[in-house]
């Protein structure tokens, strides 16, 4: 294990090489294990310090499964995670210990996520006393600065997580990662789980704590809408793997990869310029098993693009001709000339979903070119 300073100034806070998640799922008689899920495959990032990461796709793309790995709470079968210049990826407990205080996760679900058997004070004490933090004041009073920060009532430091609402909740397990002073925090999903009327309010808090504590976000999450309004960069995954990569404004108003046009073009509400809908991209058939993957392009079986030689070679995420920083891994990407997408208003979906009352600024909507690779500009 390397063992440079956790304060390396050339290094960026975090960077992820390679990647890989696979999961045994049987052995034989002869205890030979017989298949793997293959979770997350080969998946690259780089975090800079308060910059905010999106990671989007459907469900059971590798997406909650790649935040657990940069957190370590999975060991990953292969790859790399350096936190700071520093590898960390298969680092012990004990080697992992000055370092969990810096990198915290706000989990998905807000009811099983806190203890309902401790105090709301005992819950945001814990992560002082596991890393030993004394902070100015003493530590029963930095729970009601974090109380305070979130937006809840210091005095409710003795109530049970069931005496709280669910965007409560969510505040508290936000209060909880940011008790020990991260640098770094993976955010699963942290909205899906809440109430139309309640989302914005809990992103609003993320952007205000990004803003003034300078935190770095991994964001994972469903909508497309909430990713656009909070991340910096935006990562698309499919089947454990990275299809495009790219800074927020380039994904969303010239985005390349067929399945990112697929994904923007489900947005509610989203119209063109002239103010009419925007036709939906229906993909066909099912999302095939991780356990199985196709050959060649992961995505070719649901392509209306798709060739003979997307079923024979994979392909590789590479940097679009004059396009710095937008990657994309596809042999026919999408040509430049995509149109802007607009929505009206605040979008609000029912609870199936994962609903959302951001607003979704200027993003692009795929029309379906003809078979061929498309130039670059």
């Amino acid at each position: 294990m390397k063992t440079e300073s956790l304060d390396a100034p050339e290094a960026p806070l975090l960077r992820v090489s390679g990647l890989t998640k696979h999961f045994p799922t049987g052995r034989s008689l002869l205890r030979r294990r017989t298949g793997a899920v293959r979770a997350v495959d080969g998946v690259d990032l780089t975090v800079g310090a308060g910059q905010s990461i999106g990671l989007v796709g459907e469900s059971g793309c590798g997406k909650s499964t790649t935040g657990r790995l940069i957190t370590r709470l999975l060991e990953p079968s292969a790859g790399t995670i350096a936190y700071r210049g520093r590898d960390i990826t298969h680092a012990s407990r004990r080697e992992l210990a000055p370092i969990r205080a810096q990198i915290q996760m706000i989990f998905q679900d807000p009811y099983s996520s806190l203890n309902p058997r401790h105090t709301i004070g005992t819950i945001l004490r814990a992560p002082l006393d596991v890393n030993d933090i004394d902070p100015p004041g003493g530590r029963e009073r930095r729970i009601g600065e974090l109380l305070e920060t979130v937006g809840l009532n210091p005095e409710h430091r003795n109530r049970f997580p069931h005496e709280f609402s669910g965007g409560q909740r969510q505040r508290i397990g936000i209060a909880r990662a940011l008790a020990a002073g991260p640098s770094l925090i993976v955010a699963d999903e942290p909205v899906s789980a809440l109430d139309v009327s309640i989302q914005a309010q809990v992103i609003n808090l993320l952007g205000d704590l990004r803003r003034d504590l300078g935190i770095a976000f991994v964001f994972i999450a469903h909508d497309l809408a909430v990713v656009r309004h909070f991340c910096d960069r935006v990562m698309v995954m499919y089947l454990g793997r990275v299809v495009e990569s790219a800074d927020r404004d380039s994904l969303y108003e010239r985005a390349h990869h067929p399945y990112t046009h697929a994904l923007l073009s489900a947005v509610p509400g989203a119209t063109g310029p002239d103010g009419t809908r925007l036709e939906r991209i229906r993909l066909s058939g099912d999302v095939p098993s991780p356990i199985d993957p196709p050959s060649g392009c992961r995505f070719r079986t649901r392509c209306h693009k798709a060739q003979d030689v997307c079923a024979t070679t994979e392909p590789p995420l590479i940097t679009l001709e004059g396009r710095p920083g937008h990657e994309v891994a596809c042999h026919f990407p999408e040509p430049v000339k995509t149109q802007p997408v607009r929505t009206t208003g605040p979008v609000r979906r029912r609870s199936v979903d994962r609903g959302t009352v951001a607003t979704l600024a200027p993003a692009t909507a795929g029309q379906s070119p003809p078979t061929g690779k498309a130039a670059h500009p």
